[in-house]
């Protein structure tokens, strides 16, 4: 029986394939693996989708990867930065458990999150282009103090991103977001960029277009 280093949910592929894409989902701060697992049932049948669930809890359900210091201005001072180091550890181990306990395409591995499961998985794919190709990253923006440096552009020719943020959010200003664009345009990674007029969360329209965009890479 195989041991994970985090608790998650699963969902197979409904067309049974061997070495099937992987769409891992990394949830935002005080919430649960269950929360983008509501999307699991809509998005494309050839993903194994897992969603895994933060480790520090919060109590009642509320789970976080990592501090954040809701008080803070701007955007380098929102995160607990030796904290969110922790956790980029604990999903690049998770990531090994996975691969070792599915047999799974290692070409076709996509990284959705939301909030401040963006704000690793956007890092995470950043220090690791071997291991992801397809981001989708919700409601978040890029730390660059959880990059590691130097930033190399010939390593992220496979890379692409999915970015989408509300253009009313309340938690973490559009304006964070709309740097994203131009820090992935200096490094040639090839990206979409998507406003919505929401607040912190996820539009039906949003939700349609980051599918579409999934079922272009899936298959």
């Amino acid at each position: 029986m195989s041991t994970f280093s985090l608790e998650h949910l699963v969902r197979q592929p409904k067309t049974p394939q061997t070495n099937p894409p992987l769409l891992l989902m990394l949830h935002g701060y005080g919430s649960n693996e269950q929360d983008l697992f509501s999307f699991a049932q809509e998005l494309p049948d050839e993903l194994l989708i897992i969603s895994a669930r933060a480790p520090l809890s919060l109590g009642f359900g509320s789970y976080a990867w990592y501090t954040i210091h809701f008080d803070a201005t701007t955007s380098d001072k929102f995160s607990d930065v030796p904290e969110a180091k922790n956790a980029l550890k604990l999903i690049d181990t998770f990531l090994d458990e996975v691969f070792a306990a599915y047999q799974l395409n290692d070409q076709k591995v996509f990284l959705l999150g939301f909030s401040q499961g963006t704000i690793l998985g956007t890092a995470y794919a950043l220090n690791h282009p071997d291991r992801i190709q397809h981001v989708v990253a919700l409601s978040g923006y890029v730390n660059q103090e959880l990059l590691n440096t130097p930033l190399e552009k010939d390593r992220f020719k496979h890379l692409d991103f999915f970015v989408s943020h509300g253009s009313v959010d309340q938690v973490i200003p559009v304006d964070w977001a709309r740097h994203t664009p131009a820090f992935l345009n200096k490094l040639n990674i090839a990206h979409e960029f998507h406003e919505y007029p929401v607040g912190h969360g996820v539009a039906p329209q949003n939700f349609y277009d980051l599918n579409e965009w999934i079922k272009l890479r899936c298959t």
